[in-house]
């Protein structure tokens, strides 16, 4: 197994389209890095560069310390586990796994032992003698990713692997590769996903790519309460975090500021007293904000609601001040709707943002 370092790697196509540019990333042995972003970031272009399948035109690429920007894909050491599945239809499950054994000479025994403990692993005994067509979609994948753990690879790839899966499938299946991940603690593993779910329950680290580059790296946790960036605050966690404009008006280990729509935001974000009157961006996710009767953060009539059962969704009607607000608060509250609510929040979940940076980290 092995790690990956990436140094101001970029992506140009003829020359002139530039879609990736100066990512520079260390990926440890038996870290699960995932990549997250809106369409057209580039992260599934960053993660075929990886495997081989894109050329690098700038920056390079080292695999276990070893340079491989002109290695062929075969030779980096690399499985990719693709969103199509990608299996021989003519060919049962055992042949589909072992394919690439035989394709490299094994000897009958290497390959009866390597598909032998990828199965059990995957729990795939039974289906053995089956061909792809009476699997299921969720029984197809569990095959295409045993495919690449009888290669024995030092980092494996996985493409956007559930989104051909119906919801109940995609649970099924995260839950499968969590628990790949903990058999397998030493392999390096490297997952792109356009699900936040998958990103936020896998990841050792998520990168978030957005503007051609990185906009973030952290831990789930890290990146979903201290965001660097007003897009990071607002691409991870469904609904996005709600930004209200305003000016600081008390700065130091507590941060008040004024909004613009009317409300006090205080922020556990701390500030000297050159900051006073800054004019900033408060940052506060839909379920942070609870129903306070004194000094709210913000105010406003309920538009619509959507009742989950657990939570309940409220859209609040737009203000000039502060547009498209939504709160999520514990259990139900249909009847909502129309209504004028309060809302506050706690202190430590309150962000800060000037210029679109995050206070939190100057």
């Amino acid at each position: 197994m092995a790690g990956l370092k990436l140094t101001g790697v970029g992506k140009t196509y003829g020359g002139t389209v530039n879609v990736l540019n100066d990512i520079n990333l260390d990926i440890e042995q038996g870290e699960l890095i995932v990549f997250v972003g809106p369409s057209g970031c580039g992260k599934s272009t960053l993660l075929r560069m990886i495997a081989g399948l894109e050329s690098i035109t700038a920056g390079t690429l080292e695999i276990d310390g070893l340079l491989v920007n002109d290695v062929p894909p075969a030779q980096r050491g690399i499985a990719m586990v693709f969103q199509s599945y990608a299996l021989y239809p003519h060919m049962t499950v055992r042949d589909n796994m072992s394919f690439a054994l035989k394709l490299a000479k094994k000897s009958a025994s290497e390959i009866d032992a390597a598909v032998t403990k990828a199965t059990k692993i995957l729990q795939l005994e039974p289906y053995l003698d089956r061909l792809p067509k009476a699997l299921s979609g969720g029984q197809r994948q569990r095959v295409a990713i045993g495919r690449a753990i009888v290669r024995d690879p030092k980092v494996y790839l996985f493409d956007e692997p559930l989104s051909n899966l119906d919801a109940a499938l995609r649970v099924a299946t995260r839950i499968e590769i969590a628990q790949l991940k903990e058999s397998m603690p030493k392999s390096t593993m490297i997952y792109v996903t356009h699900d936040q779910v998958e990103a936020m329950t896998l990841a050792s680290r998520i990168v978030v790519l957005a503007d051609k580059g990185i906009a973030q790296v952290g831990t789930p946790l890290e990146l979903y309460e201290r965001p660097e960036n007003e897009f990071v605050a607002q691409f991870i966690g469904s609904p996005a975090m709600n930004l209200l404009a305003g000016e600081i008006i008390e700065t130091g280990k507590e941060t008040v500021v004024k909004l613009a729509s009317g409300g006090i935001a205080r922020s556990a974000v701390p500030t000297t007293a050159a900051d006073k009157g800054l004019k900033v961006n408060v940052g506060v996710r839909p379920e942070a904000l609870v129903q306070v009767k004194d000094q709210p953060i913000f105010s406003g009539k309920v538009a619509y609601t959507e009742a989950l059962g657990e939570v309940t969704i409220l859209y609040f009607e737009p203000q000039d001040q502060a547009d498209h607000v939504i709160s999520k608060l514990s259990g139900i509250h249909a009847d909502f709707r129309g209504k004028t609510v309060s809302l506050g929040a706690d202190p430590a979940k309150v962000q800060i943002f000037h210029n679109g940076r995050s206070l939190y980290y100057r």
